[in-house]
């Protein structure tokens, strides 16, 4: 870490778009906030699995809300989720493992490719709506974020292996140990403790507790 930054990590899955929001908006305040900000990608359904925890749109209420809540945060942090009417079921019908082995993949091979891929997830789900799951969709979504047909295809080849299952497992393990019960988890080591922040709308408390200041979403 660079003397005297705030490590931050972020947990997030590609599935979660309100991952996509804090992964934003922290990207944004790298260079403003003295942190040393670290992508975490883990495994959503499993943190789900261990704590217990229900999708907010089990509760029809709170999936209709949901709905309304997702489109005025994307207009607020301007980042282009797009909410469709059908978004939930896309959301349940969807699994977002092969996704996250594949981020875990590069994340242990080219890191420098971390932060463009998993932009490009969110993008090619929440922003096109378009498959995130099958091989021929995860080279693609590769490519568009820059990574070589060649680096694309060890990191689809390691997917089952040992290594990424065990590094994936290991991460998510990480986000629980810290109390995570949901994504995007955010925890900040500071003053000789971790902070564990749920969500994306408590960066401005995140900031408050690491003595930094809040700017708004979209910092100038």
């Amino acid at each position: 870490a660079k003397m005297g930054r705030t490590p931050v990590e972020l947990f997030y899955d590609v599935i979660s778009p309100y991952s996509w929001l804090a992964f934003e908006v922290l990207c944004r305040y790298r260079h403003i906030w003295n942190i040393d900000l670290r992508f975490r990608p883990a495994f959503l359904a499993g943190i789900m699995q261990q704590t217990g925890n229900k999708p907010p749109a089990m509760l029809p209420k709170r999936g209709e809300y949901l709905l309304k809540d997702m489109k005025r945060m994307a207009k607020y942090y301007q980042v282009p989720v797009r909410m469709s009417a059908d978004a939930l079921q896309h959301i349940m019908g969807t699994s977002s493992l092969a996704a996250m082995r594949f981020i875990t993949a590069i994340d242990m091979t080219d890191p420098q490719y971390l932060e463009p891929l998993s932009r490009e997830f969110w993008m090619r789900f929440w922003s096109q709506h378009e498959d995130i799951s099958q091989p021929e969709n995860i080279l693609a979504i590769a490519r568009q974020a820059g990574v070589s047909a060649e680096l694309s295809q060890k990191a689809l080849e390691m997917i089952s292996s040992p290594p990424v299952k065990d590094r994936l497992k290991e991460t998510t393990a990480e986000a629980l140990k810290h109390g995570a019960f949901g994504m995007p988890a955010v925890v900040a080591h500071y003053d000789g403790k971790p902070h564990l922040f749920f969500g994306s709308d408590r960066l401005e408390l995140l900031g408050s507790v690491i003595g930094e200041k809040w700017l708004g979403p979209v910092p100038s």
